[in-house]
C-alpha cells in the first residue's frame, strides 16, 4: 500500500539502502594486510594471537576498546526508531 507519492515498497527500499550503506561503511573500515607488533597509540606489544585473529590490527585491546567507546558516542544511527528521536 503506497501513501502519497511513494511507490509500493518505497519504505523497504529505503531500509535496504540504509543497511547496504552501513555494511559498505563497515567493510571500508576493515584493515588489510599484516598487523603491527606494537600499538600505534601506546606502543604496547600486540599479542601474536590478536594479530592472527584481526588482520591489519593497529591497536592493542585497551586502546581499541577506548576507540570503540569514543566512536559509539558519536554514532549517527537512530537505533530507537521513534519519531521523536528522528526529529532531533
Amino acid at each position: 500500500m503506497a501513501t502519497g507519492w511513494a511507490g509500493d515498497g518505497a519504505v523497504q527500499d529505503q531500509i535496504d539502502a540504509t543497511v547496504d550503506d552501513a555494511v559498505k561503511r563497515a567493510r571500508s573500515r576493515l584493515k588489510q594486510g599484516p598487523g603491527l607488533t606494537h600499538c600505534e597509540e601506546c606502543d604496547a606489544l600486540i599479542p601474536e594471537a590478536r594479530r592472527v585473529a584481526v588482520p591489519g590490527v593497529r591497536l592493542c585491546v585497551a586502546c581499541q576498546a577506548a576507540h570503540d567507546r569514543e566512536e559509539a558516542a558519536f554514532s549517527g544511527y537512530n537505533r530507537r526508531g521513534s519519531k521523536d528521536s528522528q526529529l532531533r
